[in-house]
């Protein structure tokens, strides 16, 4: 018979739907052609293919070969499909048995001696393979991170002899080595930071209720050191946050690394970075900064540096945890739950305010520069605090206060409570959700008024508070809202008065 049928995978945001290979040889002029909307590295795929077979001392029919890629809209890129495609040209002339491709789905670039190389998405086709009930062959070097999917049945190869010597029955492909170990990375220590007690207990809620942060100082009062232990704070991945921080990561560029097993993802992006690369999109629309940083955290240093259509477009994530990503023929979305947590200076030149008076900014600079971070935007930031210059005899005695093994021990306890009430953060709460868990007293109610005027609060911003709230009263073990934690979950907001 001279027409093959095999299975593979293409990806499509998170999605991997699955792709028909159809390879059929007939009589003709040699040629060898592939339809089924291939984009350019699919194309190339026919002389990877073509020498790979070769090297391997494989008979290349010298007939017409037609390879197809159903479905036919899907558009097709990446070398992931060689294997597959090399595979059905053996299996339409009679160089392996047909029998048993039905049982498998094949995924893998190949090199012109018939090495397998690793493929981008793994995880992601392992997911689409889950109830396919086929078994996977992959690279030797995508098949570990896959086999972190335990509903799929993974084999890993090096070669693609290797694969037709398991077709053929002459030897087994082996299944992965056993799950990625735990990495013993120890998290920045939150002791590290001297003084700065106010911004310290502020991550600290923000970690507990999964809270975004804005911290504003002049240079060197220890912003990025803070927002770089925030994901150390952080609760311990579920092993689904994991597989699904772990997929978006093996989608971007540079791969999944088995290193971040389990870690909460810490994206900092410089601020000259454009809104794709923060949000995602190109014409196979890959994850940007804030999927890639799903579950854990995205850091925005110097944040009115950054374009101001980049800090507009983190305004909808923020609020769904997802973002669509539309393009004139494909629309994906990838999932985007983070915490942000961003540093700015209060002033162009950074020192306004400064005890050695070192400002020299206009009253109307520092307002332009303020300006630059829109309403909307600083009404979507739980927190807002000022991280003031350090004193002298803060800076020479030697670093103390609760490590950071001590604060993630109460953000777990508080984030617990969270999840037995409600089953989510409360940062994720919304509408009626907000009546429900988030109730205050009759003082509260006059304090947070009260509040709402002096600090022109938005009805976002006062549901923010109650939020906040509740974390902090989730930190104390209270069932209920005191005006106490009202207080302080205002002065959390503080900012929005010169904003």
């Amino acid at each position: 018979m001279s027409l093959a049928v095999l299975h593979s995978r293409a990806l499509s945001g998170m999605e991997a739907p699955p792709v028909t290979v159809e390879v059929d040889l007939s009589n003709g002029l040699p040629a060898f052609s592939i339809v089924g909307l291939p984009e350019a590295e699919v194309r190339e795929s026919r002389e990877r293919v073509r020498a790979a077979l070769n090297n391997c001392r494989f008979d290349l029919p010298a007939r017409r070969i037609t390879v197809n890629l159903a479905p036919a809209e899907l558009p097709k890129e990446s070398g992931r499909f060689d294997l597959p495609i090399a595979l059905g040209i053996l299996a339409a002339s009679g160089q392996i048995p047909q029998e048993a491709l039905g049982r498998y789905e094949f995924a893998g670039e190949l090199s012109l001696t018939g090495e397998l190389r690793p493929v981008r998405g793994a995880l992601a086709m392992a997911f689409g393979a889950a109830n396919s009930e086929r078994i996977f062959i992959l690279p030797h070097a995508s098949a570990g991170e896959a086999s972190l999917v335990r509903r799929t049945e993974i084999l890993e190869a090096s070669s693609l002899l290797d694969v037709c010597a398991h077709l053929l029955g002459r030897q087994s492909l082996a299944r992965p080595s056993s799950t990625v170990a735990l990495p013993v990375n120890t998290p920045l220590d939150l002791r590290d930071v001297r003084g700065q007690t106010h911004a310290k207990r502020a991550l600290e809620v923000a970690a507990a209720g999964g809270h975004s942060i804005l911290m504003v100082g002049p240079p060197g009062t220890g912003k990025s050191m803070l927002a770089a232990r925030l994901p150390g704070l952080l609760p311990s991945m579920t092993e689904t946050e994991a597989l699904e921080s772990a997929a978006l990561q093996s989608l971007g560029s540079r791969g999944f690394s088995s290193a971040n097993w389990q870690q909460r993802p810490f994206r900092a992006p410089h601020h000259s970075a454009s809104s794709v690369a923060i949000v995602g999109g190109g014409s196979n629309p890959r994850p940007g900064e804030i999927s890639l940083a799903h579950n854990g955290v995205l850091f925005m240093d110097e944040l009115p540096e950054f374009d101001r259509r980049v800090l507009e477009v983190l305004r909808e994530p923020l609020e769904s945890g997802r973002v669509a990503i539309s393009r004139a023929a494909r629309q994906v979305e990838f999932p985007a739950r983070f915490q942000l947590a961003a540093a700015m200076n209060p002033c162009p030149c950074g020192y306004l305010g400064h005890p050695g008076g070192r400002c020299r900014c206009t009253p109307d600079q520092v307002a332009r520069y303020r300006g630059k971070l829109s309403g909307p935007l600083m009404d979507r930031l739980d927190i807002q605090i000022e991280v003031p210059s350090l004193k002298e005899s803060e800076l020479v005695v030697q670093a103390h206060g609760d490590s950071t093994e001590i604060v993630r021990a109460r953000v777990e306890c508080a984030r617990n409570r969270q999840l037995e009430r409600q089953g989510m953060s409360n940062g994720q709460l919304a509408g009626s959700e907000i009546d429900e868990h988030c109730r205050i007293d009759e003082v509260g109610a006059n304090l947070v008024k009260q509040a709402i005027v002096r600090l022109n609060l938005s009805a976002r911003g006062y549901h923010r508070i109650l939020k906040l709230a509740r974390t902090i009263a989730d930190l104390s073990g209270n069932p209920v809202i005191s005006p106490a934690d009202l207080a302080e979950a205002i002065q959390y907001r503080r900012l929005d008065r010169a904003y």
